[in-house]
């Protein structure tokens, strides 16, 4: 006979995993204490229970496996929400456990209680309330494979006190099968051979990579696609490193915030093939226009993607890197010649815009051109959301390595926490976190989280004293100008980081960039690199 909670425990592990983020409460001490006694997989206090969703979303999009986070019940549940809708909108594994009230008094509004399945079920692949203990091995177990098979996404298993401490028999679950869920991953043979025919026929062709490309493992399939083809690519900015920044096939990303020849290429091509992105309104601004001029092939393990805000000539559902390795088998070769020489050119002329020194403010793009030439190759970027994201999925120059940030949500505060999951799935990987002034007072409680665990996470806040991607749309738009978006109470961050224990510097002048970049690169800890920032710094016209 075992517990409800140390079946839980058990299911973890039957899953290979060993290390969980969580803030424990009084809904979930029976599952700690199971947690404790067993002694095998690390638990990671977090500072606020959002976090510890962002964590395991670090953690899966590193490490390549699912994230787990742990919480209680009531307002434990509902600040994970944001980290559970997070992971959706950018389809993250992750499973999210949360503590709940007896099932005695379930829907009476006792202390603590809410409905956390209720409240989560628009952005969660499944739910489950336990209220059956013979259940909890079953349940593990498929949600595991929910969260991480067809489109990734959250799982939610929320778990009464009074079902983790009862006592069962253990029964092996059996093969998971559930009905009614069967992911297509495979690809429809006759939809394949009609991409391939539209590539032949293709003079200026386009692939539009996104974060598919990734949960697929496909990138080496986009490159080989690219070179085999001669097909320029652009991402998306979840799929930003799908494709080396250097690789001349290149042209960056398109979209609101984009860049140029991009966005030419997006609305001139004649046969766009969007692969494991979701046609997003940050990305392809102009759906429509876009399909008036070219025709699309979209490739995508979801269906409901397929359809949703472009009709293309040719759908294909299937898991990315099945798909295009059988394309590949396939003459993909195109007459492009022209059209790549414009394209080029075009790459040229905007990589070779200089912006001048700065005295006084450091400016962004030049900033990143510099953290980029001492980053190493397979090095990790965590952008947060606002101004700071727009200038580092631009500027920064992604090789062999990743960049992360909250893509479909947009959601502030997202950076430190997933910078330290990224941290805990491979201590090793060079791993640095920009985010803004604004997006930094919300996450820096976790400072506590990276020096308590000896976390080796770079810091890069740019500081304007205000919210600043706000203040730029309120001027450009809206009649009254910037309002409520000042900070001039701003505290020091330096002395803020001091009383944490970290190594900080703030810098004004570039000419102390290149070696102040480099001071906090090699620094052996955490550290924290302020950028003073002009108060009216724009994304949209550089």
């Amino acid at each position: 006979m075992i517990t409800g909670a140390k079946a839980m425990v058990e299911g973890l592990k039957e899953q290979g995993v060993d290390i969980i983020f969580g803030y424990p409460g009084a809904t979930i001490c029976p599952f700690y204490d199971e947690l404790a006694n067993d002694g095998s997989i690390q638990h990671i206090l977090v500072r606020q229970e959002q976090n510890a969703g962002h964590m395991a979303s670090g953690y899966a999009r590193q490490s390549g496996r699912v994230g787990v986070c742990v919480v209680t019940s009531g307002p434990g549940a509902t600040n994970l929400i944001t980290g559970i809708a997070t992971a959706f909108m950018d389809s993250i594994p992750v499973v999210a456990i949360t503590g709940q009230v007896p099932t005695a008094v379930l829907g009476r509004d006792v202390f603590q209680e809410v409905d956390i399945t209720g409240a989560c079920a628009p952005f969660v692949k499944h739910s489950y309330l336990v209220k059956d203990v013979t259940q909890i091995p079953r349940i593990m177990r498929e949600a595991f494979h929910i969260a991480s098979t067809g489109r990734p996404g959250p799982v939610l298993i929320d778990v009464p006190s009074d079902v983790q401490n009862e006592l069962f028999e253990y029964t092996d679950p059996g093969e998971v099968n559930i009905r009614g869920y069967k992911p297509s991953v495979s690809g429809n043979p006759k939809q394949i051979k009609k991409v391939a025919a539209e590539i032949q026929g293709a003079k200026r062709p386009l692939i539009c990579a996104g974060g598919g490309v990734f949960s697929s493992g496909a990138q080496n399939f986009i490159r080989e696609l690219s070179e085999k083809g001669q097909i320029p690519v652009v991402t998306t900015m979840m799929g930003l490193g799908a494709i080396p920044s250097a690789n001349n096939m290149n042209l960056g990303m398109i979209g609101q915030f984009g860049h140029k020849t991009a966005n030419y290429a997006l609305n001139n091509t004649d046969l766009l093939i969007i692969i494991g992105a979701r046609v997003g309104d940050r990305a392809v601004t102009a759906p429509d226009r876009v399909e008036e001029k070219s025709r699309t092939i979209h490739i995508d393990v979801d269906p409901a993607e397929i359809g949703k805000n472009m009709t293309p000539t040719v759908p294909l559902v299937g898991d990315v890197k099945n798909i295009l390795e059988k394309l590949l088998e396939y003459d993909v070769l195109t007459d492009s010649g022209e059209w790549i020489e414009k394209l080029q050119a075009l790459a040229r002329e905007e990589r070779e815009k200089v912006s001048e020194k700065r005295k006084g403010t450091i400016g962004p793009r030049n900033f990143m051109h510099a953290l980029s030439d001492q980053l190493k190759d397979d090095a990790c970027v965590v952008a947060d959301v606002g101004q700071n994201q727009i200038w580092a999925s631009k500027y920064i120059a992604i090789r062999s390595g990743r960049f992360l940030t909250s893509g479909g949500l947009g959601t502030m505060g997202y950076s430190l926490p997933a910078g330290i999951g990224v941290k805990f799935a491979d201590r090793g990987r060079q791993t640095v976190v920009v985010c803004g002034d604004g997006s930094f007072q919300m996450m820096m409680n976790e400072l506590s989280t990276a020096v308590g665990n000896g976390i080796d996470i770079k810091i890069v806040l740019f500081n304007n004293r205000k919210l600043g991607m706000v203040n730029e749309i309120q001027k450009k738009t809206y009649s009254a100008g910037p309002y409520a978006v000042h900070m001039p109470e701003t505290p020091d961050f330096c002395k803020l980081a001091e009383a944490f224990g970290i190594e900080s510097r703030r810098i004004d002048d570039e000419a102390v960039m290149d070696e102040a970049i480099s001071r906090m690169l090699s620094f052996d800890g955490p550290f924290l690199l302020e950028c003073v920032v002009d108060s009216d710094e724009s994304t949209m016209l550089q």
